[in-house]
């Protein structure tokens, strides 16, 4: 049995109802929208710079390009295809479709409201790489705040009004990051064979190769979760199945292992050649010790020009999110406070070196990411498969089977940022991402066959299922 339903079709609130789904006249190839998409992500500097600090210096440069590949097969398989092809399938945004996992009132909050407030986290982290490359690029540290704040209001400003207007320059600017990752395996590739870890002193065995490997998996994961639940927006443009399995395969599996791996085996190479110790972990670090200063100052200024086009991207998913979730508050005002958050988030604790702001600690970044979005895409795959693998509308209110999973995978997910705050406390689990997936798909799959999810609401066959073109039928 079924909670009952409190809503009609009549009933359902209006940023439902008005949603329309992406028309088969503007669908276009996955070479053309959704492949680019995800690769510019992977791409993005902030990502593959600092791999190497998953674990390189005590676990070996095989385990951690084992964890690579694993983890890109997870980020494809586990946090992509459920999302992809729902969005492909109906053509209907994310923050709708989520309202079959958890409920037409509840989607407002998740995850329409939750994705747009964590894209300000998102902000700060570009705000603070992007400063940072800049101040180093100029030789003027003191230029760090400014630029953050800068940076900020400017992407804020983009991605309210004008995104459009960076798309072009966004088509030609990954290939900044690009040449610098292949200058990187070129410089130092060849000595990467000689890198010998540094055996853990209070662990004996492969337990410092299983660490770096799980330590990859759950950076890689933590990064990708909300970009797997945005599948649903970026893939509403696909045709069919096979644009949204080649978008995945080229888009996420391939640029995870050809950006992190080339960055892991430069850092290894640098490390064996005695151009850096085996406390750098960053490529561009390593290259800094190699290039002119000159060269290098370039680099850094292109590959942050080459970070502009992300840092508007998520102030556009954030304003549209807001818009919907908040119709009635101007959404500069809701961006403008989302701006001052990723401003301070880029530059707390004042006065301290970049590598100790909050937005800089990338794994206690991405753990909250990945405990928040890991049990969302665990619900919303587990509501696919037993509604038939199709979405079968809005469910009435707050579903509790989508939320029950959320909150349990969320204590989960968040365990290892509790555990390093308070380590006697909390326990420490690995790969908590992918173990908050875990959690959230079981738990919803138990509390759907105790009959906790609310009804469906009927939503319309036009909304729910769009024609496709004959020559682009699913595969």
């Amino acid at each position: 049995m079924t909670t009952p339903n409190s809503q009609s079709s009549g009933q359902l609130p209006d940023y439902i109802t008005s949603a329309k789904p992406n028309p088969p006249g503007n669908r276009v190839p996955w070479y053309s929208s959704s492949a680019p998409t995800y690769a510019g992500i992977f791409l993005w500097f902030v990502f593959w710079d600092s791999m190497a600090g998953n674990g390189l210096t005590t676990g070996g440069l095989g385990a951690m390009l084992a964890g690579i590949v694993i983890g890109a097969l997870i980020c494809h398989f586990l946090f992509f295809v459920v999302p992809g092809t729902l969005g492909m399938s109906t053509g209907l945004p994310l923050y709708v479709i989520g309202t079959s996992t958890f409920g037409a009132a509840g989607g407002l909050l998740m995850p329409g409201f939750l994705m747009g407030a964590l894209q300000f986290g998102w902000l700060g982290v570009n705000a603070c790489g992007s400063a940072d490359a800049l101040s180093k690029g100029f030789n003027a540290p003191g230029l760090y705040v400014p630029l953050c704040v800068v940076w900020t209001v400017l992407a804020a400003f983009v991605g309210l009004k004008g995104i459009q207007y960076v798309a072009k320059v966004a088509t030609y600017l990954p290939i900044i990051p690009l040449v610098v990752l292949i200058m990187g395996l070129v410089i130092f590739g060849g000595s990467a064979a000689n890198f010998k870890p540094v055996p853990l002193a209070d662990a004996g065995g492969g337990s410092g190769a299983m660490k770096a490997m799980m330590g990859m998996i759950a950076g890689i994961v933590g990064f990708f979760a909300t970009a797997g639940a945005a599948g649903v927006d970026i893939c509403s443009s696909n045709r069919d199945k096979r644009d949204v399995r080649m978008a995945g395969i080229v888009g996420i599996v391939i640029a995870i292992i050809f950006t992190a791996g080339i960055s892991v085996i430069a850092v290894a190479g640098a490390q064996a050649s005695g151009t850096v110790d085996p406390t750098v972990v960053k490529m561009t670090t390593a290259l800094q010790r190699k290039l002119s200063p000159g060269l290098f100052a370039a680099i850094m200024i292109g590959l942050t020009l080459a970070s502009f086009p992300g840092a508007c991207f998520s102030s556009f998913i954030a304003a549209n999110s807001f818009k919907t979730t908040m119709p009635k508050v101007n959404p500069f005002l809701s961006v403008g406070i989302g701006s001052v958050v990723s401003i301070l988030i880029a530059i707390i604790p004042f006065g301290a070196p970049v590598e100790a702001k909050w937005a800089a600690k990338l794994p206690a970044v991405f753990g909250i990411i990945g405990a928040s979005f890991g049990p969302i895409v665990g619900a919303m795959v587990v509501d696919y498969l037993l509604s038939g693998k199709r979405w079968v509308g809005p469910r009435a209110g707050f579903n509790p089977a989508g939320w029950i999973a959320w909150a349990l995978g969320f204590i989960v997910g968040i365990l290892p940022n509790l555990h390093a705050w308070k380590p006697e406390t909390f326990p420490d689990v690995p790969v908590a991402p992918v173990l908050a997936f875990i959690v959230g798909a079981i738990i919803y799959f138990l509390c759907a066959k105790m009959g906790m999810q609310s009804q469906v609401i009927p939503l319309g066959i036009a909304a729910a299922e769009p024609a496709r073109p004959a020559t682009a039928a699913a595969k």
